[in-house]
């Protein structure tokens, strides 16, 4: 996530990694990220904005094992949630502006 710190934008990275690894979402890294309604970041276009190097690195330290999360499925900021099933689940750990959950 675009301004969100270091470790915000790794944990966002670990939420896709385990979700390819969970059987309830697609097996593939892309699949999970254009799964439909999945990530705001696709649906509003940001996924075409230029990466830079901090995301670079975020992305390479989750494939590398990092996973801030311990596991969690889902994140999502409260403040601007809209979906009343992702408050259901049980947060784990708040990043920057997003809860992460399982």
């Amino acid at each position: 996530g675009r301004g969100e710190p270091y470790i915000g934008q790794v944990a966002i990275g670990a939420v896709v990694l385990n979700r390819v690894k969970d059987s309830r979402f697609p097996k593939t890294i892309a699949g999970v990220i254009y799964q439909p309604g999945a990530f705001d970041a696709v649906s509003d276009g940001q996924i075409n904005l230029s990466p830079d190097q901090t995301a670079f690195r975020a992305a390479q330290d989750a494939l590398n094992g990092w996973d801030p999360t311990h596991g969690c499925v889902y994140y999502y900021n409260p403040s601007t949630a809209t979906s009343s099933w992702i408050w259901s689940r049980p947060i784990m750990l708040q990043i920057g502006r997003h809860n992460f959950a399982k």
